[in-house]
């Protein structure tokens, strides 16, 4: 066991229910319970549960907190003024408009927010909004909720079956990227990394072993970080790190629908490097690969055309359960595609991709087939 991996809430727990443990981020996290493929079909078919506590839940309050946010982030939070618990994806940028992280903030009303983000960069981000706060004398008070943790119950039947746990007969009613503040140690948001329904439950540490059995009760299945991550893939969704970093712009990460530019008035961080990156247009591009089942992409294999030229990298790769293929996200040369044959470097073998456009996985089907991992 490695000593300097910090631990969230329910690590005794995972290890009482045989999960196999991974560092992530810094994090001793549960990879699988047993079978990453058993625990990806339970989301796709019925519904599974992960401890994602290693995300960072971080309050904002005060007269400034609207006009901090509307700052720092690319997409607009005055989309979420008429209606708290409302919720909004959204990257921050640095000036040249690389990514600094992705995260989903929540209006709670009365000038307070609440942002949830990623494990490895959640103090550096901190620091920086508040920074950020202190260099434009902007009043906000932020509260890190060190005090909780958070569980994702994601598939088709998750909704049920914690509206069953949790006593809460409204949740089925509530619309995606809208949330429920239960109580002071509880709330929960129609939100989620799997390309599922489901709902994310914020809870204090003390309690979340508590909702992890009864959900077991009810069916849901345990799944770790290797399931999610295959989920995640399907569904198209970027890793921080990998399928987006502070040297890529939104634009460059299949991310251009979360910059809000229609308020002139709104300079927010890296508005000006987007801008010029638009009125050009982005040198490359993150696109989605098929290729045959025996070919499984890597991050880092490398994209070439027929004669050889390389044209790009994979971000993230894998084998699709749900398809029953390989399929990968590529940050690819704009100039050259799409009308280009391209093909996967794997194992100094030229494997013939199929290029289309994310998701693989949407609302419970797939958005692609195996009759197209062959190039026209």
């Amino acid at each position: 066991m490695n000593a300097d991996l910090q631990h969230t809430a329910l690590h005794t727990w995972h290890l009482a229910h045989g999960a196999k443990m991974s560092p992530f981020a810094g994090w001793d996290m549960p990879l699988h319970y047993g079978s990453q493929l058993r625990e990806h079909e339970a989301v796709r078919t019925a519904a599974g549960l992960f401890d994602v506590s290693h995300m960072r839940p971080l309050d904002l309050q005060g007269p400034d907190a609207r006009a901090l946010l509307r700052l720092a982030l690319a997409n607009d939070v005055a989309r979420l003024d008429r209606e708290p618990g409302r919720a909004l994806y959204s990257c921050m940028l640095r000036g040249d408009g690389g990514i600094l992280d992705d995260l989903i903030v929540y209006f709670l009303g009365d000038d307070r927010y609440r942002i949830v983000l990623n494990a490895a960069g959640a103090q550096a981000d901190r620091a920086y909004l508040q920074d950020l706060a202190a260099t434009h004398g902007l009043a906000v008070t932020f509260q890190p909720r060190d005090d909780w943790g958070i569980l994702a119950c994601q598939g088709p039947e998750a909704v049920a079956k914690v509206a069953r746990v949790l006593a809460l007969p409204e949740l089925p009613a509530l619309k995606g990227f809208r949330s429920l503040t239960v109580n002071a140690d509880l709330f929960v948001a129609r939100t989620g990394y799997t390309g599922e329904d489901g709902v994310e439950i914020l809870a204090a540490n003390g309690e979340l072993a508590a909702i992890a059995d009864a959900l077991l009760d009810v069916g849901v299945v345990p799944a770790g970080l290797a399931a999610r991550d295959s989920l995640r893939l399907e569904a198209g969704l970027n890793l921080y790190g990998q399928d987006m970093t502070v040297a890529d712009s939104p634009d460059r990460s299949h991310l251009g629908w979360t910059v809000d530019l229609r308020d002139p008035e709104r300079q927010f961080v890296g508005r000006p490097a987007i801008e010029s990156e638009r009125a050009g247009c982005p040198v490359q591009q993150l696109w989605g690969l098929l290729l045959p089942r025996e070919a499984i992409p890597r991050s880092g294999y490398t994209v070439t055309l027929a004669n050889g030229q390389s044209v790009g990298v994979v971000t993230s790769g894998s084998f699709s359960p749900s398809l029953g293929l390989g399929i990968a996200l590529a940050r690819l040369d704009t100039d050259i595609l799409p009308a280009n044959a391209v093909f996967l470097q794997v194992r100094q073998r030229a494997v013939p991709a199929r290029l289309v456009e994310p998701p693989f996985w949407r609302h419970g089907q797939a958005v692609h087939t195996v009759e197209e991992i062959l190039p026209q």
